[in-house]
């Protein structure tokens, strides 16, 4: 899928894939703390659609949230099968909801290209670049970004 790149390589970052209502993500493994089944989540009142609730991951409250209605995508209704990428942003740790975890790519930053103009805005949005795979296009995730909770909800 890719070409084999020496870790030592300057301009290569490792990505954790993740498929989201059919779209491949990526995220910076540098960003990623946990993978893990997201189990006994509870509900936060009066939240927004897009945390899913919270939940105790090793004696850490995580809040979870579901990426597909981050994203505004339909709802997945095989919550059985759901998978969460574990990150921290300020000293708080988030969940992201996902429907599949896929395998870790090396790429090189060389490779990475700005958004394309046609991407969903609510993906633009939170994307870093994309990555043009084999035909498939692997959107970079931001974090950050994907992490500013309720900031665009002021807005509006």
């Amino acid at each position: 899928m890719n070409e084999q790149l020496d870790a030592s390589d300057k301009g290569v970052t490792e990505y954790v894939t993740a498929m989201i209502g059919g779209q491949l993500f990526g995220l910076p493994i540098s960003r990623v703390q946990d993978v893990f089944m997201p189990e006994r989540m509870t509900r936060v009142p009066l939240a927004s659609e897009d945390v899913a609730g919270v939940l105790n991951l090793r004696g850490r409250i995580v809040t979870a949230i579901d990426m597909r209605a981050r994203l505004g995508l339909a709802k997945n209704e095989d919550s059985a099968e759901l998978m969460a990428i574990g990150v921290d942003l300020r000293g708080e740790s988030y969940g992201l909801v996902i429907d599949s975890i896929g395998e870790v790519l090396k790429l090189s930053d060389e490779n990475c290209e700005v958004n394309p103009v046609n991407l969903d805005p609510r993906m633009a949005r939170m994307a870093g670049g994309v990555h043009r795979l084999d035909g498939q296009l692997m959107v970079v995730l931001d974090v950050d970004r994907v992490l500013e909770i309720g900031a665009d909800k002021l807005a509006a």
